[in-house]
Order: structure tokens, then C-alpha cells, then sequence
């Protein structure tokens, strides 16, 4: 089973033996023993997966990683964050995927006017079953969970990634940029609502959302 550690916070090392990743193209930054590289195509894998992307230009760039000794990944200098599953199902911005397990099955699924709001289409990448994954934020994520007492209001330039039972709503509101002038329109706002885990960055995307 191939074993991820982060070096520092920006670097991605997988010690494999015989085994193989899934990483994005061109994350690759080192490697050390011997290694092969084979471009895939993102979307998921199997007759889904083509006609998800027929439907939704999906064009993650994936590789398959294979081999014996050590391969380094980052992703222009972000952050790095392991996450662990255990059956459950990851969903992930695409772009803020960087590596997974070979056995992890990834698709993607309908996230409806969030997704539209960034500009990323009406789709996300999701990431099922047991292992290890390792996703990107610019800056350092924080873990926020979210409980059927306390649902969560994020904006979509924040957000990252989720797991857990969690219910996406697509929301008009305010935030600060409104109240300190910066915004030109109405804002939106991610809420989630049940039980599970949020990952959401220091740091937000340009996205239309924010500034409708």
C-alpha cells in the first residue's frame, strides 16, 4: 500500500512498492528508484466516467504513478492536507485534488448553482472508498464540522472539499466585502446543513459568485 507524508507543508511524498497513485499531471517534482508515468483522463473511470465528461467538459488532467521508491508531488507552492477514508465519499473541488490511492474510485457528481457560482461548471470530483487522498488549499485549511445543531454558511471562493452526510444549499446573502464596499452586487453563500466535515481556505477564488 503506498504511504503518503506531507514534507514540510508544500511537498507530497509517496514511498510506493509495486503499487501506483493517481496524481495531477504534472504535479510530479522528484522521484527517487524506479518509477513509470501514465496519463489518464479525469472525469471517473469506466462508460460514466466518458460520458460524465462528454457532458460536462470535465478536464482534470490525471497520471497514474507506478513503482518502487519515493515520488514527490506539490501543486504551485499550496498547502498540503491528508485525508483519510474509510468508505465514506470525499467531494472535491478538481482543482484541489492532488493525489489519491490507485484503489480510491473517483467520479464526479451534479453540486447544481454552486458550482456555477466559481465558474467550475455544475460538477465537482468526488473520491469513494478506503485510503488515503491528499488535497490542496492556498494557505493553511481549516477543518470545520458541521452538525445538525450547527449548519455552516461558506463562501464558494473558500471552499474546498467535504465529507460526511451534509446538504448543499445554494444561498443570496452578504459578507464582508459587502459591507466594506468591495463588492459590486449580491453575494452567495454555501450552506450545509447535517453532519460531517467542511474544508475551506484562507484565501478565495475569483469567482462570479461573489460578485453577481
Amino acid at each position: 500500500m503506498a504511504q503518503f507524508r506531507v514534507q514540510g507543508s508544500k511537498v507530497l511524498a509517496v514511498d510506493l512498492a509495486g503499487d501506483a497513485v493517481k496524481a495531477k499531471n504534472g504535479a510530479m517534482v522528484a522521484y527517487d528508484g524506479e518509477m513509470t508515468f501514465k496519463k489518464m483522463t479525469g472525469g471517473g473511470e469506466g462508460l460514466r466516467g466518458m460520458v460524465t465528461r462528454r457532458l460536462t467538459g470535465e478536464q482534470m488532467a490525471v497520471m497514474q504513478v507506478k513503482g518502487q521508491g519515493t515520488c514527490y508531488f506539490a501543486d504551485r507552492a499550496s498547502e498540503i492536507n491528508l485525508v483519510r477514508l474509510q468508505g465514506e465519499k470525499l467531494f472535491v473541488e478538481a482543482t484541489n485534488l492532488l493525489c489519491t490511492e490507485e484503489a480510491l474510485h473517483t467520479g464526479t457528481t451534479f453540486t447544481g448553482l454552486r458550482g456555477a457560482s466559481q465558474g467550475n461548471g455544475l460538477f465537482t470530483t468526488t473520491v469513494e472508498g478506503h485510503g488515503q487522498a491528499a488535497i490542496t488549499s492556498d494557505g493553511p485549511a481549516v477543518v470545520l464540522r458541521v452538525t445538525p445543531q450547527y449548519p455552516l454558511q461558506v463562501d464558494p471562493g473558500a471552499y474546498i472539499a467535504h465529507t460526511g452526510k451534509l446538504k448543499q444549499h445554494f444561498e443570496s446573502g452578504v459578507n464582508f466585502r459587502t459591507f466594506l464596499g468591495e463588492g459590486s452586487g449580491e453575494a452567495f453563500q454555501i450552506r450545509f446543513e447535517g453532519e460531517g466535515l467542511v474544508y475551506v481556505q484562507p484565501s478565495e477564488r475569483n469567482t462570479a459568485g461573489g460578485d453577481v
